[in-house]
C-alpha cells in the first residue's frame, strides 16, 4: 500500500525571495547583455509615451508637430525621474512613466468653457498645455509632503500582506482594458504577437547562443521586429486601402505622422510651452489623480521588489521613493509632459519575464529615453511602432503583475474565512467600482459624480477609476476593523514586522543603501 505523502510534499513553504531569477538588483549581466536588455525596457515604454499624447493632444487642438514635442518631452523626463529613482528614491529597477491616473482632470481641463472659447487651436493648445502644468506642479506638492515627512512610512503600517495583495494584483488586473480590447482593434498583427511572445519567452526559452537564453531574453525585441515587419508588409501591399479610419490608425505602420513631424534634434526644457497657469479647482482635481498615482505606484514597488528578488522596502524607503516621484511630477509640470508620472507596470513585468532584475539595465534604459527624445527622427522611428503590438505584450506582462501580487496571500492564513471575504470582496470591487465608473462615463460622457463643482466630481470620479485605489481603501479598512487584534498571524504581520524597518532584515542594506555615500547624512530610519 503506498504511504501517504508528508505535508512538506504536498505544500510549498512561504519563501520571500521569488526562485528562478537570473539576476537580482545588485547583480549584472554583461554591459552587452545590460544594454541590449535596457533598450528593450525603452522600447516597451514608447507604448505608454505614445498613447497618452496621440489621444490628448489633438483634442486640445495640437497638431502633429505639437504631439511629437510632447512625446519626446514625456521620454526625456521619464529618462531623468528613472535615473533619479533608481539612484535616489526607492533604488528599485523600476521606469518611472506617463500615468493613465491623470487623463480624468486632464480631460476635465481641456473642456473647461475658458479655454474651448479660445477659437485659435494652436492658442488653445497652448493655454490648456500650460493650465494642466500649473494644476501638476501645485499637486506634486502632495506626494513631496507625503514622502519627505515620512508620513507616507507611517500610514504603511496599516498595511498586511493580506491587506496589499488584492492592491498589487490590481496593479496589473486592473488595466485589463489596455490589453485584449485593444489587440482586437486589428487581430491580425495583436494575435500574433501575442502568440509569437509567449513561444519566445516560455517555450524555447532554454534555447541558448553560447550560454545566453537569447530567445527568453529579448522576446520582446526579437517578436517587435518580425511582427512590425510583418505590418509594414501589409501596409506596402495596400491590405488597409479602404478599410475604416480606426482599423487604418490601428493597424498601418505610417499613420501616427511622427517621423515626418519630427525634428532631427530638438532639446526639451523648462516652460518650454509659456508660464504655467495657475487655478485652484484645477489643481484639486489633479491632487486625486497624485493620490491614485501613489497607491498605483506603492503596489508596484512591491512588485517590483520581488521580481528583482529583493526584500520588501522598508517604510522609509517606500516613503523616499514617493518623495522623488512628487518631485517627477513637479519636473512633468516644470517641462509640459501633459501628463503625471508613476511606476510602469508593463516594465515591471518584464523583469520577470525576461529573469532579469538588475537595476543597472533600467539605468541604460533611462539613458536610450534622455538620448532618443533628443533625437527627434530616430526616436519617432520607434515611436511609430502600431500601439496594437504593445498591447499584445501587456496581455502578458500585466498578468504577471497581477500574479506576484496574489503571491503575497502565501505569508497569510488562506483557510480563514475572514481572509477569503477580505480578498474576494477587495478584489471584486477593485474590478466592478472602475467598470461602473468608465461605463456610466462612456454614456453619459460625464462621471457618476456630476455636481455644479467640477473640482469635487473630478476628486471622486479620479479615486474610484482606479482599480488599486479602491482595492486599497476596501482591503486595507477591512484588515484594519475586523476582528484586527485576533488575527495578526492570519494577517501575514509576523512576515512583514521584520521588512517595516531598514534595520529588521540584513538585506536591506545591500538593496536600499543611498550610493555616493549618503546614508551618512539621510540616516535610515
Amino acid at each position: 500500500m503506498a504511504e501517504a505523502p508528508k505535508p512538506e510534499e504536498i505544500s510549498h513553504p512561504p519563501m520571500d525571495q521569488l526562485q528562478g531569477l537570473e539576476y537580482c538588483i545588485d547583480s549584472n549581466p554583461s554591459w552587452g547583455e545590460a544594454i541590449a536588455l535596457g533598450f528593450q525596457h525603452y522600447i516597451l515604454a514608447l507604448g505608454t509615451a505614445v498613447m497618452i499624447p496621440s489621444f490628448l493632444v489633438p483634442i486640445m487642438g495640437g497638431s502633429d508637430g505639437d504631439k511629437v514635442r510632447v512625446v519626446q518631452t514625456l521620454l526625456f523626463i521619464e529618462g531623468i525621474n528613472t535615473l533619479l529613482q533608481t539612484l535616489f528614491g526607492t533604488r528599485l529597477p523600476t521606469v518611472i512613466g506617463g500615468s493613465y491616473a491623470f487623463m480624468v482632470p486632464i480631460i476635465s481641463i481641456i473642456h473647461d468653457s475658458s479655454l474651448t472659447r479660445i477659437e485659435d487651436p494652436h492658442l488653445r493648445f497652448l493655454s490648456t498645455m500650460r493650465a494642466v502644468q500649473g494644476a501638476l506642479i501645485v499637486a506634486s506638492s502632495i506626494q513631496i509632503i507625503l514622502g519627505y515627512s515620512q508620513m507616507w512610512a507611517i500610514c504603511s503600517r496599516f498595511f498586511s500582506p493580506l491587506g496589499m495583495a488584492p492592491v498589487i494584483a490590481l496593479v496589473g488586473f486592473g488595466l485589463f482594458d489596455r490589453g485584449f480590447p485593444l489587440v482586437g482593434r486589428c487581430v491580425e498583427i495583436g494575435i500574433p504577437m501575442f502568440i509569437l511572445f509567449i513561444v519566445f519567452s516560455q517555450y524555447l526559452k532554454n534555447f541558448q547562443v553560447k550560454g545566453l537564453p537569447v530567445l527568453e531574453r529579448f522576446a520582446i525585441l526579437i517578436s517587435i521586429t518580425v511582427i512590425w515587419a510583418y505590418a509594414h508588409l501589409l501596409t506596402a501591399s495596400g491590405a488597409y486601402k479602404h478599410r475604416p479610419d480606426l482599423t487604418q490608425v490601428n493597424c498601418r505602420t505610417d499613420k501616427a505622422n511622427l517621423i515626418s513631424s519630427a525634428p532631427w534634434i530638438k532639446i526639451p526644457y523648462p516652460l518650454q510651452w509659456g508660464a504655467p497657469t495657475f487655478d485652484a479647482g484645477h489643481a484639486f482635481g489633479m491632487m486625486a489623480a497624485v493620490l491614485v498615482s501613489l497607491v498605483e505606484s506603492t503596489g508596484a514597488y512591491k512588485a517590483a521588489s520581488r521580481l528583482a528578488s529583493a526584500t520588501p522596502p522598508p517604510a522609509h524607503v517606500l516613503s523616499r521613493g514617493i518623495g522623488w516621484q512628487g518631485i517627477g511630477i513637479l519636473l512633468g509640470g516644470m517641462f509640459g509632459t501633459l501628463t503625471g508620472c508613476t511606476v510602469s507596470v508593463e516594465n515591471i513585468g518584464l523583469l520577470g519575464s525576461t529573469r532579469v532584475g538588475s537595476r543597472r539595465v533600467i539605468q541604460i534604459s533611462a539613458g536610450f529615453m534622455i538620448f532618443f527624445s533628443m533625437l527627434g527622427k530616430f526616436g519617432a522611428l520607434f515611436a511609430s511602432i502600431p500601439f496594437t503590438i504593445f498591447a499584445a505584450i501587456y496581455c502578458v506582462l500585466f498578468g504577471l503583475v497581477a500574479s506576484v501580487g496574489l503571491s503575497f496571500l502565501q505569508f497569510t492564513n488562506m483557510n480563514s474565512m475572514r481572509n477569503l471575504f477580505i480578498t474576494g470582496v477587495s478584489l471584486f470591487l477593485g474590478l466592478s467600482v472602475p467598470e461602473y465608473f468608465r461605463e456610466y462615463t462612456s454614456k453619459a460622457l460625464h462621471g457618476p459624480a456630476h455636481t455644479s463643482a467640477g473640482w469635487f466630481n473630478d476628486f471622486l470620479n479620479t479615486i474610484f477609476f482606479s482599480s488599486p485605489t479602491v482595492a486599497l481603501i476596501v482591503s486595507v479598512f477591512l484588515d484594519n476593523t475586523l476582528d484586527y487584534k485576533d488575527s495578526a498571524r492570519d494577517r501575514g504581520m509576523p512576515w512583514w514586522a521584520k521588512f517595516r524597518t531598514f534595520k529588521g532584515d540584513s538585506r536591506n542594506e545591500e538593496f536600499y543603501t543611498l550610493p555616493f555615500n549618503l546614508n551618512r547624512f539621510f540616516p535610515p530610519s
